[in-house]
């Protein structure tokens, strides 16, 4: 999948999907595919479920520190599998988290 063909299934300019509910695993694969990732593993999963789940409750971003050690992984677990916050919610398939948000979440973690 190219990043025409994400633009065209809904992708705004900073490659997340402006219909979350669109997500599901093969776009999760082919979006770390293009952002560099290579094949998810099962310790991505975990962190993209537990995103996931995490803005299905509170409707916000949570700390990726936070969402390592929940999944029984190093704190800094996310620059492993994800370089970036932005990374693992674009991946995860999340709504645009706003301005301000998409500032600290581009930084590397």
């Amino acid at each position: 999948m190219s990043q025409q063909h994400l633009q065209e299934i809904g992708m705004d300019e900073y490659g997340l999907l402006r219909q979350p509910s669109a997500w599901n695993s093969a776009l999760a694969e082919e979006i770390a595919s293009i952002d560099g990732l290579g094949e998810l593993t099962e310790d991505h999963w975990a962190m993209i479920h537990s995103l996931r789940d995490y803005y299905d409750q509170y409707e916000t971003a949570p700390p990726i520190s936070m969402m390592c050690t929940e999944n029984g992984l190093e704190k800094s677990c996310g620059s492993v599998l994800f370089h970036t916050c932005m990374t693992a919610w674009r991946v995860s398939g999340l709504p645009d988290p706003g301005e301000e948000a998409r500032a600290y979440m581009s930084a590397e973690i």
